[in-house]
């Protein structure tokens, strides 16, 4: 255990978070997701769990450690409902409400079809399953920066 840190983060989370550099895609998804074929094509190599949490939990565990990429419009994306665009499911609303409590600000989500959110989580650093079991608990979130000290606010 650590300080100031969720348990929720093990050892293995953690050092791929820290190794991440800016504009590297962090790839967190359900239960449902076929997360160690598509994490054999990251940068790790292999898949990262949170066990046992909604994708939520794991998301507020991430989000205290990780910057989210303000230069971008996509920074944070979830995975479209097949049939169903502009639908918005609860898992979603949930780990929306997440990511605006974490950056002190609205800070939607961008929605990426199905088959291009595959193609995204192939081409990330890691992928991150968690213990999510609603459809859709999906999502995708670039990493930012960490200004030094005199830049912070």
């Amino acid at each position: 255990m650590l300080k100031g840190i969720s348990p929720l983060l093990n050892a293995d989370v953690l050092h791929a978070l820290r190794a991440m550099g800016h504009g590297d895609d962090l790839i967190i998804v359900d239960a449902n997701f076929p997360s160690v074929s598509t994490a054999r094509l990251t940068s790790l190599g292999h898949v990262l769990s949170i066990d046992n949490v909604s994708a939520a939990t794991a998301i507020q565990a991430i989000l205290s450690v990780y910057p989210l990429d303000g230069f971008v419009d996509d920074a944070a994306g979830r995975m479209e409902v097949v049939g169903s665009p502009g639908e918005i499911p609860v898992v979603q609303r949930e780990v929306q409400s997440v990511i605006d409590a974490a950056e002190g600000k609205s800070w939607p989500m961008v929605p990426i079809e199905r088959y291009a959110f595959y193609d995204r989580a192939k081409q990330a650093y890691c992928v991150i399953r968690t213990g999510e079991r609603r459809f859709y608990g999906c999502f995708a979130l670039r990493k930012g920066v960490v200004p030094p000290d005199e830049y912070q606010t």
